[in-house]
């Protein structure tokens, strides 16, 4: 069965080694990755060359966030591209099941995929905020996907972002909050062009999301949503929930799925043999299928973009 072959190759995708500060580079024949911040993250300059740890499938030590890149087969590649931020409580990021792993799923519906590395707030020793650093991580890969769509074939108005758990979390303070003042772009007087680019991303993809970043009233303007949680997730079926809820009362097209006896993680079915899971990727497709997402484009050229 193809879901069970992505879940097997869940679990058998090791992490990828730190990023290069030179983008786009490849370590090894494996997967491309792009240093977001070429110059030092703010407030991470004097520990940008720290190498990350890898543990088993998890990565943490980030403080050189970065994009690993995916990249959908030619064949059937549709223009559309997804930024997946991975959970692991803003201790760690659990890279495999909830990054890359979902990829190649993704992959197989024509979409390019980016998993973000981005710095911890949680982890022992950490100076970094959630709604300020890691954030502002998140809303730094959709500025550079954006601008630099032409060269991986996506459209520049297909870009969603998707998170697990604590990533859903930074997808909720992108797409679901205004954009604090600490981190709004200053526009194009800025020294770093990639600040006039927008930010936004065009639809939201939260699974399991923590409770951080659901804000008291969603906007009415927010990207549309799919929301996927357990019913008996004590973290987080709540979150999932409420942010629904309130996108619906918003008037922005949301979808929600609560899968019935279900707890916290379940990521791709790494570790569950229940149909309902395994399959899950399949009702993301139905729905990105649905909002128009997967349908190709005639792609308007963009406006050179120099780093």
């Amino acid at each position: 069965m193809l879901v069970h072959a992505v879940a097997l190759m869940a679990l058998l995708i090791s992490a990828p080694s730190a990023p290069s500060p030179d983008a786009p580079s490849a370590i090894a024949g494996g997967p491309a990755t792009v240093s977001l911040w070429p110059r030092g993250a703010p407030g991470a300059e004097g520990r940008a060359g720290e190498p990350e740890i890898v543990e088993n499938t998890y990565v943490r030590n980030v403080h050189s966030p970065s994009l690993t890149v995916f990249p959908a087969d030619p064949r059937h590649a549709n223009g559309a591209a997804i930024i997946i931020a991975p959970g692991g409580g803003h201790r760690m990021l659990v890279f495999v099941n909830e990054g890359s792993g979902p990829a190649k799923a993704l992959n197989r519906y024509g979409v390019t995929v980016f998993v973000l590395k981005y710095r911890l707030a949680r982890e022992a020793g950490s100076t970094y905020a959630i709604d300020r650093d890691a954030a502002a991580d998140l809303r730094r890969a959709v500025r550079w996907v954006r601008a630099n769509a032409a060269q991986y074939g996506v459209d520049p108005h297909r870009i969603g972002v998707m998170g697990f758990s604590a990533g859903g979390e930074l997808v909720s303070l992108v797409a679901d909050n205004p954009e604090p003042p600490h981190s709004q772009a200053p526009g194009p007087t800025s020294a770093d062009p990639l600040d006039a680019v927008s930010a936004r991303p065009d639809f939201q993809v939260l699974v399991y999301p923590g409770p951080l970043g659901v804000p008291a009233q969603a906007p009415a303007g927010a990207p549309p949503a799919f929301i996927a949680a357990g019913s008996l997730d004590a973290c987080c079926a709540e979150p999932a929930v409420t942010l629904y809820e309130q996108l619906r009362k918003a008037g922005v097209s949301a979808e929600l799925h609560m899968f019935a006896d279900m707890d916290h993680g379940f990521n791709i079915a790494a570790h569950s043999e229940s149909l309902s899971i395994l399959h899950w990727p399949d009702r993301l497709a139905d729905w990105l299928g649905d909002g128009g997402w997967l349908r190709p484009r005639p792609l308007v050229a963009p406006k050179p973009f120099k780093p």
